[in-house]
């Protein structure tokens, strides 16, 4: 590839529509370029980086034993209304009508489609178990697209389902899929880990989750180095208190205190001198329309996914003020639990054991200490309902939790008779009885990928790619082509370097070498080829390692053999 050629545009200005360093280098590096919010057009260079990993993708899945299909983007509403989704999903789902007004979604995810082919094609047990992926566009209205390739309103998505005939079957498959991603993470040349997650609006019971560990990711990631538990933040487990319920001090008489203004939690300890985590804070919050009122430890947060799960509910919202004021009869900052009635009451596990605690009065200005469950107010039902933190410990094996940054790259899940069942896909067993297939959903966001190795893999001059993935892996880069010694001599390597089969692009453009060295950085090829007239009176070839910065000065009979070893060297290890 000569660089003179090719669609290569680069840029100096960080642009301001770019909040993280992916979006930014890409863009800069002419790799990506903005249609509408949300919607970005491949260029060549970004179209090579993807088509590679899309190739380990299609390796690594063929020889798991899975079959490449192509399903189509425009998707039957009934096939949703089917499974139950097509109200569920909500305003993501981008819904469009015929001319014969029937309706349809822009697939942004296809389980109801595949179930569909398959309880077309399988009958019998003989044709299980079965794993179809495809490589595709997706299409999601997210409410405020950003971060680039991170989160858009149309990405690239591997996404693969297996069938089975039983769960044995489906374990069996989900654990392939479980072994395939990891190796497929590790071929792109990623630092990564696998966490528990939550199932979210695909469904079923089981699920992980793959991150990319990057500072700037907007995912956290709590996980234990002695048992290698490791879970997304909306998933991770908070155990219950091992402390008796009952204190050995006695229980004070519940009091009102004025508490004029002070409506937060910090606030509030730190006028009646009390420590945060001797306080209750209530929060009415709507589980699809229902009023709850959700009771936490003063210093936790709710964690929303699991409140919904334990409510089995779509959407969790805050309640507005005027439902506040009906549920409490007071003003809003100052709720709490004492005389609520008709009307549902969860607790945080944190709060079980507390007695003599701080709470509101549900009357303005006012909050009441020395509250107790049972003689102030009822006793709630008690779950697993707030945000991990540092101070945790493993619910595994009861060692320190950390909690870093990642980047989602690919989810799994058990997704069980989720939508076999709502779709009726079964098989005849061996004994002629029909049987409801066992699936399971695997998805690795191909866009994602490519942004999250740029996020974990750049320095101040710009992208570093690894080696599996670079959209080549050597750079030519002649200093002068005005002089002819240096031009031939370039063009020399650049031939016998792509006769090795080695992908090589050779800049060829008349630019001052700073421009040539600042874009060569930027846009991150592996290894860098400097052809001088300094190197080419030395009978040297330079070779320069971009992840390292080392330059290696290479007699220039040898210089292949070195590019070949290094190529080698930068691949990852199995």
């Amino acid at each position: 590839m000569r660089y003179s050629a090719g669609l290569i545009n680069t840029v100096r200005e960080v642009p301001s529509e770019a909040e993280v360093i992916s979006h930014q280098l890409m863009l800069r590096a002419g790799m990506i370029k903005k249609l509408a919010a949300g919607v970005y057009s491949f260029l060549p260079l970004g179209y090579r980086v993807i088509r590679k990993i899309e190739e380990i993708i299609r390796k690594e899945m063929d020889q798991a034993g899975a079959q490449e299909v192509f399903l189509p983007v425009l998707c039957p509403a009934e096939l949703w209304q089917d499974s139950g989704r097509w109200s569920v999903y909500g305003p993501e789902l981008m819904r469009c009508k015929d001319r014969h007004n029937r309706e349809f979604c822009l697939g942004p995810t296809h389980e109801e489609v595949i179930t569909d082919l398959v309880r077309r094609e399988v009958k019998s047990y003989r044709q299980l178990p079965l794993n179809l992926y495809q490589i595709q566009t997706k299409f999601r209205d997210e409410i405020r697209p950003r971060f680039g390739l991170m989160r858009g309103r149309e990405f690239i998505m591997k996404d693969a389902y297996s069938f089975d005939c039983d769960e044995a079957g489906a374990d069996v498959s989900y654990q392939r899929m479980k072994e395939t991603y990891q190796n497929i993470f590790r071929k792109c040349g990623l630092k990564f880990t696998m966490v528990e997650a939550d199932t979210g609006a695909i469904g079923g019971n089981f699920s992980h989750e793959f991150m990319v560990l990057a500072d700037s990711g907007e995912d956290l990631v709590v996980s234990c180095q002695k048992c290698s538990y490791g879970s997304n933040i909306e998933r991770a487990e908070c155990l219950p208190s091992k402390e008796k319920a009952l204190p050995d001090a006695p229980l004070k008489p519940v009091e009102a205190v004025l508490t004029p203004k002070y409506t937060a939690v910090d606030e509030v300890a730190d006028f009646l001198k009390v420590k945060k985590d001797e306080g209750v804070k209530t929060l009415i919050m709507k589980a699809d329309e229902q009023e709850v009122v959700v009771l936490m430890r003063g210093d936790h947060e709710l964690n929303e996914v699991k409140l919904k799960n334990l409510l089995n509910a779509v959407d969790i919202v805050m309640a507005d003020e005027a439902t506040i004021e009906t549920i409490t009869g007071g003003s809003v900052g100052f709720s709490g639990p004492v005389g609520l009635e008709r009307v549902k009451i969860v607790a945080d596990y944190s709060v079980q054991n507390l007695f003599n605690f701080v709470t509101g009065a549900n009357k303005k200005d006012t909050h009441l200490v020395n509250v107790n469950w049972g003689r102030d107010c009822p006793v709630p039902q008690f779950a697993d309902l707030r945000l991990v933190t540092e101070t945790d410990r493993c619910p595994r094996c009861q060692d320190k939790l950390t909690i870093t940054r990642g980047i989602e790259v690919g989810h799994i899940f058990k997704l069980g008779t989720k939508y076999s069942k709502a779709l009726k896909a079964e098989y005849l067993d061996q004994k002629g009885d029909e049987k409801t297939i066992i699936m399971g959903c695997y998805g690795i966001g191909v866009g994602r990928t490519m942004a999250a190795s740029i996020e974990q893999n750049h320095d101040k001059d710009g992208i570093i790619w690894p080696m599996p993935i670079a959209p080549y892996q050597v750079l030519v880069l002649p200093t002068d082509v005005t002089d002819k010694n240096i031009k031939d001599t370039a063009h020399d390597v650049y031939k016998q370097l792509l006769a090795c089969g080695i992908e090589t692009i050779i800049d060829d453009r008349d630019e001052r070498p700073g421009v040539k060295f600042k874009d060569a950085d930027l846009l991150g090829f592996p290894l860098r080829i400097t052809i001088g007239s300094r190197s080419l009176k030395q009978g040297v070839i330079e070779i320069r390692i971009r992840k390292t910065g080392e330059n290696l000065q290479v007699p220039k009979d040898d210089y292949k053999n070195r590019v070949i070893k290094l190529i080698q060297e930068l691949q990852p290890q199995e």
